[in-house]
């Protein structure tokens, strides 16, 4: 029996499995964050979401100023260690346009969340909360009795997102998802949501995936929706498709600190642009090739008629 077609479009994908008030994920560490899929949300209009991500950057920037995030659960605050994350400053010190909840977490913290919520267990335990100022912010973080005896131990509990949005450098049309370089917590948000979209660079052949099943961290059973989107990931970037543009990064700094020049970037970028076809037209030949990497082993060559993995 053949595997379903789970290759949809973006817009498609977003209107679909994304829906007001629901709480979302979209997770890659540094690498392989979902930007064109946070822009979709945004150009649809969607809004009172529940935003889960660790390390909130330009992408947290960019929906909470368009105004689809009503509560930001997150862990270390930075625009991708290039400055501050002025819109986000501006809403919880100062309410201004409006406030935001925040519900704080360690890296760690986020991880055990997104674990729990995988493995259907209603909380998980770690040490990382000892000597900090973190359980006293946030209550959700608890210290527990040891019924095995020892001392005290903090939990966090599980989370588990209606959506978690990942983005990869392949999948195959059954939903096959493969990554490579630094995944961060793709996988465990993947598992603890009920949908799963991911947005890729390409889909390839089913016999692609199988040349190398190493790479395949969600399996087809885990994916709802696949979107080939080429660039999904800038300015971060895609290992053995294009580097992060470190220029965009330095950018954004003078734009955040001024709240009318993040909603003028955001209609120029994302109201104005339809798709991320849109977006990498107008970002120009040029700039895509300072970012543009060259053929690595870890990417797929041709051998005759069948593509491999060297």
């Amino acid at each position: 029996m053949p595997s379903p077609d789970k290759v949809t479009d973006l817009p498609s994908a977003v209107a679909t499995h994304v829906g007001n008030g629901m709480t979302v994920a979209l997770e890659g560490f540094g690498h392989l964050i979902p930007f064109a899929a946070g822009h979709e949300i945004i150009r649809q209009g969607i809004t009172n979401l529940t935003f889960c991500r660790m390390t909130p950057d330009i992408l947290a920037e960019v929906m909470i100023a368009a105004g689809c995030v009503r509560r930001l659960v997150a862990s270390f605050f930075a625009s991708g260690s290039a400055g501050s994350l002025h819109e986000v400053r501006r809403r919880v010190e100062h309410s201004d346009p409006a406030p935001l909840e925040v519900e704080e977490y360690s890296h760690y913290g986020m991880v055990c969340r997104y674990q729990a919520g995988a493995a259907g267990l209603p909380f998980l335990p770690l040490r990382s909360y000892a000597g900090s100022d973190l359980p006293r912010l946030n209550p959700m973080i608890r210290k527990v009795a040891d019924p095995y005896g020892g001392p005290d131990i903090y939990v966090v509990p599980a989370l588990r997102p209606d959506v978690t949005i990942v983005h990869a450098q392949r999948a195959d049309r059954a939903g096959n998802v493969q990554m490579w370089g630094i995944i961060g917590a793709q996988q465990e948000a993947a598992y603890a949501a009920r949908t799963v979209i991911a947005t890729v660079e390409e889909v390839v052949d089913e016999d692609v995936v199988r040349s190398d099943p190493n790479r395949t961290v969600l399996p087809s059973h885990a994916v709802s929706a696949v979107v080939e989107c080429r660039g999904g990931a800038h300015p971060s970037y895609a290992q053995g498709h294009y580097d992060r543009d470190n220029a965009f990064y330095r950018e954004w700094t003078p734009i955040s600190k001024e709240r009318d020049a993040v909603l003028r970037w955001l209609d120029e970028w994302v109201h104005r642009v339809p798709d991320r076809a849109a977006y990498l037209e107008k970002l120009g030949p040029e700039r895509w090739e300072s970012v543009r990497v060259d053929p690595r082993t870890s990417q797929p060559v041709n051998f005759g008629r069948r593509r491999v993995v060297a």
